[in-house]
């Protein structure tokens, strides 16, 4: 991509909101805003960033609550990654789901800015139930990567990065990256966008946590299974971390030449 970059906003859920790369405060960082940060770097001048993703949304109300707003921030960039939630739903339209992407991502172009649509990791190898995830999004990233040839759109394709299905880029829930996994979609991204990797601080490997098998789905599968029972998102109440474009401040001292 060639053109100068002033101004990015995400739209998304979990995965573009920055679950399991939580700050000392517990605030979500997560991929878009270590993007957000290179664009940044990159820049000879200032760059604004709104992030508008909202966790456990699914892809109807995802678009319907942050597309429109985030076209309304007339953003030079904007990336958009949703469906996710959908393809772990006991059913669903894998058609119906990329017939709507691809229709908001058409509607994103036509206000003028360059869309860079970002997949989701495949999470499938450890989740209960991962052959039938795996195969809808199988499916899911294969049509994805056909938006490729589309003017003023950049698709990024995670799903199919072998090293991201390694366990020391996952948080101990499994179905999301921890700050490691989050750090090389962001590199993915910035390479797609054909923009330098800035000197981001040094990520040390997570400890490793190890848990039983009933641990593992008292603390994280059953509390899903119940929201998914009584109605519940983990993204209820929640308002974005970003609604409006804001300045960018970088972590370390300079800018890259």
């Amino acid at each position: 991509m060639q053109r100068s970059l002033s101004s990015y906003a995400a739209i998304g859920d979990s995965f573009a909101e920055g679950m399991g790369d939580e700050r000392p405060d517990g605030t979500p960082r997560g991929w878009a805003d270590l993007v957000a940060q290179g664009i940044a770097a990159a820049a000879a001048g200032p760059v604004t960033y709104a992030n508008l993703a909202i966790r456990g949304r699914l892809l109807a109300p995802l678009l319907d609550e942050q597309l429109e707003p985030a076209i309304a921030l007339r953003p030079d960039l904007l990336s958009i990654s949703g469906g996710n939630n959908d393809l772990i739903r006991a059913r669903v339209s894998v058609a119906a789901v990329t017939a709507r992407l691809e229709a908001a991502i058409d509607r994103a172009v036509a206000s003028g800015a360059e869309v860079v649509f970002v997949t989701v990791a495949n999470m499938t190898r450890n989740l209960p139930a991962g052959r039938l995830v795996e195969g809808r999004g199988n499916q899911f990233a294969s049509a994805i990567r056909q938006w490729a040839s589309k003017d003023h759109v950049t698709v990024v394709d995670n799903w199919s990065d072998e090293e991201l299905m390694e366990p020391r880029y996952w948080s101990p829930d499994k179905l999301h990256l921890n700050a490691l996994g989050h750090r090389r979609v962001a590199g993915n991204v910035l390479a797609a966008l054909e923009v330098p990797l800035p000197p981001f601080p040094e990520e040390l490997p997570p400890e490793v946590v190890r848990q039983s098998r009933a641990a593992y789905w008292r603390e994280h599968v059953l509390p899903w299974i119940g929201r998914r029972l009584t109605g519940r998102s983990s993204g209820d109440g929640r308002e974005p971390k970003r609604a409006t474009l804001q300045p960018v401040d970088l972590p370390w001292s300079s800018r890259t030449p």
